[in-house]
């Protein structure tokens, strides 16, 4: 078969004697869509490297070739097998420049193209050579503006592409001198862009004669493309090591990413997201922030723009080999754990990771299989695992339990625009083993390491029972709440282990640490927080960890009383916190008044909110409270005083309502701030009582005579006046008015007897 040099134009005037006639072009119904104008990242940049050599041969006077074009040529119809592509891209180039030229009305040969693969895509290209903007317009708008501009060829790839493309043209070619441009473009006998027509004659267009002469046209896949653009850039900054990287890229690097491969039964994907990962080190350790796609970030990290590209690519190239021809797994399961080990076990040299941190521990693999993506905890430790295997570090299992700590705590801290410095404190962490200096994690938590390695530098031997409390699913490597007290440390951390085992003893423990001491945490101005009586999780964030040492000397002061209780005892640990919730009851329980902690440790009725959260009119606990299932004042809540009087009363809870009706058990419910006043009804007779500083209100007089009768028999036999106030009698005490005498009691003998009598 021979080949003919011509150009898009030249295609229509034969040259050579022997040369096929061609009256027209068609991409057949085999090829695919126009793929020059997708709107992709990828496919942008090779569009814009096309039309930049299109610009130059059109400007500058130097030629060029497009290689071959392989075509069936059949009474005067080219049909490409392969060159659909530039042909395609050929025809805009022409219409726009002759656009520009005022060359339309002209008959000339290029504009006979058309696509058989879609009606519309054929249509639009004959509606393309008739048509003549006006010169200062945006293309696509006005094609989707015309009459004949169907409204479902939006939704055309073809077209679409096409109108893209034309759009970049015209923002390439919007300088040049049309009128010029486009006599070089149609000149015949020196044409600036040319190729080779190599027609297929008598052949027939066969899918299998397509599938033959176009494999070499099948698009590359972007680990290909990624990888011909890289080799580019290490040619112009580190040319020593580009064999070294193709080399190692399809031999050594694939073999160790093959055990890791997808259903595919190819590496590319998982080469390239840790390449990635590795290149955003590599950015963030220059102090900037990754963007762009792989292939742009890697020319910013590792072009001859950047000093130390050199550097960074030796950094890759060992971040690679470290993990060939070993058990990388294996190597994971020597540092990490996902369950924390027995009390009784003496190896506590792995560090635990806890629910966040996936399904797995080998970081590496869920690196490269995209499990990884966005999350900065898992990046840093891969990091640190990396920091370690390539400066050989030593005591690497402690730095990484407190990198791990500060990780833990830094929720708040852990910031995309913060990488650069994490990192950065990263590094100084693990491979110089230093705390000073580090200011991108939590300083709280800092501080707090700080005093735990003083502790251990005087006492090695609590090691152990350190790392095992920092284990634990609640404190996750915080200790704010626990006194550094090296003689106590040891029994203290054992009481804590069994207090909180499991979530059966939390009803117990509320109760007891209220008794220990006044632990409430502050939210905000209107929330406080106890400690959930049912959910474990609550208790991590706002009482034991989640804060400073300063802002938890409350909480630090109860349960080291507790704890020191709990450690002292004989007998199993639930009778231990129901001694101790005893005997304070009946110290604080005499003259100086019952204050809101005594009945909120009295009444076990007044700590079951779910959440541990109580809103407060005041800002401060009192005789005034909502206690919150949720976490917002928007969902039902119960007033615990309310609450605790329905439950000592004994009455069904169907005799009374809240707010709300009754959805589920332990109400009365309410809904609305907590500054509204709550009324727990009787269901029968409409009587409300309310909870407020003073005692207990009444309103809603019963009109019917028997029940106003019982009702004022009742208020008579509990000393209930006209105001209908329950008057709970009071004693200064600190400056506050506390009860005394227990308003929960006499709350629930007088609705026992309004419900007794028939109200």
């Amino acid at each position: 078969m021979k080949s003919y040099v011509t150009s898009y134009n030249g295609l229509f005037t034969r040259r050579a004697v022997d040369a096929p006639e061609v009256e027209r072009i068609e991409i057949p119904i085999i090829q695919r869509d126009y793929a020059q104008g997708r709107d992709s990242e990828a496919v942008a940049r090779i569009r814009a490297n096309f039309l930049n050599v299109l610009y130059d041969a059109l400007t500058t006077g130097m030629p060029i070739s497009l290689d071959f074009v392989y075509g069936d040529v059949e009474n005067g119809t080219l049909r490409p097998l392969d060159g659909q592509q530039r042909l395609t891209t050929l025809f805009l180039l022409h219409w726009y420049l002759a656009w520009r030229a005022d060359q339309l009305d002209k008959e000339q040969g290029w504009k006979q193209f058309a696509y058989a693969t879609r009606p519309s895509a054929r249509r639009f290209c004959a509606c393309l050579v008739e048509s003549k903007p006006q010169i200062e317009v945006k293309l696509r708008e006005w094609f989707e503006d015309q009459h004949w501009f169907l409204h479902t060829w939006r939704h055309d790839p073809t077209i679409q592409a096409m109108l893209l493309m034309l759009e970049a043209i015209h923002e390439r070619f919007a300088d040049v001198d049309c009128t010029a441009a486009w006599g070089r473009l149609v000149d015949i006998k020196e044409p600036p862009i040319s190729f080779h027509l190599l027609p297929i004659e008598q052949m027939g267009l066969s899918e299998d004669l397509y599938i033959k002469m176009n494999s070499r046209g099948k698009p590359l896949t972007p680990f290909e493309n990624f990888k011909a653009r890289f080799e580019q850039i290490l040619e112009r900054s580190s040319p020593d090591r580009v064999e070294e990287f193709a080399q190692k890229v399809d031999g050594v690097w694939a073999n160790l990413l093959w055990p890791f491969r997808g259903a595919d039964d190819i590496v590319d994907d998982e080469f390239l997201r840790y390449f990635q990962f590795l290149a955003e080190v590599c950015e963030w350790h220059d102090g900037r922030l990754p963007f762009g796609d792989t292939e742009t970030l890697a020319e910013r990290v590792f072009g001859p723009g950047n000093a130390t590209a050199e550097a960074h690519l030796d950094f890759v190239i060992r971040c690679f080999d470290t993990w060939c021809n070993i058990d990388i797994a294996a190597a994971f399961s020597e540092i990490f754990s996902q369950a924390t080990v027995s009390l009784e076990s003496a190896d506590t040299s792995k560090v635990v990771l806890f629910g966040i941190y996936g399904s797995t521990v080998n970081l590496f693999a869920e690196c490269c299989q995209g499990q990884m993506r966005r999350s900065l905890p898992r990046t840093l430790l891969l990091y640190a695992v990396l920091l370690h295997r390539l400066n050989g570090t030593a005591e690497f299992p402690r730095r990484l339990r407190v990198l791990r700590n500060l990780i833990e705590a830094s929720n708040s801290e852990l910031r995309a625009e913060k990488m650069p410095a994490l990192i950065s404190d990263v590094r100084r962490i693990i491979v110089e083993g230093a705390l000073d200096g580090i200011t991108s994690f939590n300083q709280a938590q800092l501080a707090d390491e700080r005093l735990k390695a003083e502790m251990l530098s005087k006492a090695p031997a609590l090691e152990h029972h350190l790392f095992n409390l920092e284990d634990h699913p609640l404190l996750r490597g915080c200790l704010a709440a626990f006194e550094l007290d090296a003689s106590l440390f040891e029994r203290r951390a054992q009481a804590f282990h069994e207090l909180f085992a499991n979530s059966s003893i939390l009803p117990a423990l509320t109760g007891a640490l209220l008794a220990a001491g006044d632990y409430a945490q502050r939210i905000n101005h209107r929330f406080l927080q106890l400690g959930s009586g049912s959910n474990m999780s609550q208790w991590r964030e706002e009482i034991l960890a989640g804060s400073s040492r300063a802002h938890l000397v409350n909480v630090r002061d109860a349960l080291k009383r507790l704890l020191d209780a709990v450690a002292e005892r004989k007998g199993d640990v639930r009778s231990a916190l129901k001694s101790f919730t005893d005997d304070w009851l009946e110290i604080s329980g005499g003259v100086n008044g019952l204050d809101w902690r005594w009945y909120f440790v009295r009444y076990p009725e007044m700590r079951v909110g779910r959440s541990g959260i109580y809103a407060c009119a005041t800002g401060a606990l009192g005789y005034n409270v909502c206690m919150l299932d949720k976490t917002a004042m928007s969902s039902y809540y119960r007033d615990p005083y309310l609450s605790a009087i329905r439950q000592q009363s004994g009455v069904e809870e169907t005799a009374v309502e809240g707010a709300v009706a009754q959805h589920w058990a332990g109400g009365p419910w309410f809904t609305g701030y907590e500054t509204e006043a709550r009324w727990m009804r009787l269901t029968a007779s409409g009587i409300e009582i309310q909870c407020v500083e003073e005692g207990l209100l009444l309103r809603t007089l019963p009109t019917a005579p028997s029940q106003a009768d019982a009702f004022s028999r009742v208020c008579t036999d509990h000393g209930i006046g006209p105001d209908l106030l329950l008057t709970i009698p009071k004693v200064e005490s600190s400056g506050y008015r506390l009860d005394m005498q227990d308003r929960v009691q006499l709350g629930a003998a007088l609705l026992r007897d309004l419900v007794a009598a028939g109200l």
